[in-house]
């Protein structure tokens, strides 16, 4: 319900309560009793005597502010978030996806899964999957993007969380040579993005990189369609838990059963 600003009538929407003002003249300054015939007016005046009531509050003292970036240096610097707050920590967060980071942590969930060729330790599946990935594990060199997708695909035979595509990617990596001829005359240029690059070097590792990868993974949630290039970039869409498909717990519990070779579907999230 929508209030008039001078006789409290209640309205079912913003543009009824409005046409009620306009046609009555009861539009209110938030810091005197004066009226006006418009919004304008009304906005007009506040703004001429600084009679704007201050809009945003701090959630943990009687302190008010003209702008949201102020309140929120005010309670980053007093602590005086409470709508989300660690109660073990004693701290509090911007927002709600800010706190279950937090939650989601080293600092609340300890280093729970294990490289299980290198035995490096990890918070969460995104920071394995990409160790893996990205063939960074120095006991594993022969696993990389490729080889992950390729035994996925053959453990998701319905393709729940990989792409059914037309084409199978290639099962080993291939190297995109550049050459001095990419120079425009202002940087090395990729022909795909046609992004810029000072250097030889820097035109090659994007073209090999991530970048213009295609999107072979996709979210096993009914009613979200997004896609990804990489299994950590569907990890990380998952942990955050924004579609509501999984919790949090169950990916790192599915992932470390997957890596130990105790589950044979793709991961086990359905």
């Amino acid at each position: 319900m929508f209030d008039c600003e001078v006789c409290n009538r209640e309205f079912i929407n913003f543009n009824a309560a409005c046409q009620h003002m306009n046609a009555l003249g009861h539009w209110g300054c938030e810091g005197c009793s004066v009226e006006f015939w418009s919004q304008n007016d009304a906005e007009d005046h506040m703004d001429d005597y600084g009679h704007r009531r201050p809009r945003f509050e701090c959630e943990a003292c009687d302190a008010t502010f003209e702008t949201f970036q102020a309140a929120r240096y005010h309670m980053d610097a007093n602590n005086h978030w409470r709508n989300h707050w660690c109660r073990s920590c004693k701290r509090g967060f911007q927002n709600e996806n800010n706190l279950r980071m937090h939650l989601n942590s080293k600092v609340h969930k300890g280093d729970g899964l294990g490289c299980p060729f290198c035995r490096r330790a990890f918070t969460t599946a995104t920071g394995i999957a990409h160790h893996l990935e990205t063939g960074s594990c120095p006991n594993a060199r022969n696993i990389d993007h490729a080889s992950i997708l390729r035994e996925l695909r053959r453990r998701d035979p319905h393709h729940v969380i990989t792409k059914k595509l037309l084409t199978h990617p290639s099962s080993t990596p291939t190297d995109t040579t550049v050459t001095p001829e990419c120079w425009n005359g202002y940087g090395y240029e990729c022909y795909i993005c046609h992004s810029e690059f000072t250097t030889l070097r820097g035109l090659h590792q994007h073209v090999n990189s991530a970048v213009h990868r295609q999107k072979v993974y996709h979210c096993p949630g009914r009613t979200c369609h997004k896609e990804f290039t990489s299994l950590a970039g569907l990890f990380n869409h998952l942990e955050s838990e924004t579609c509501g498909t999984v919790r949090f717990d169950t990916v790192q519990r599915n992932v470390g059963h997957f890596l130990n070779g105790r589950s044979d579907n793709a991961i086990g999230f359905y």
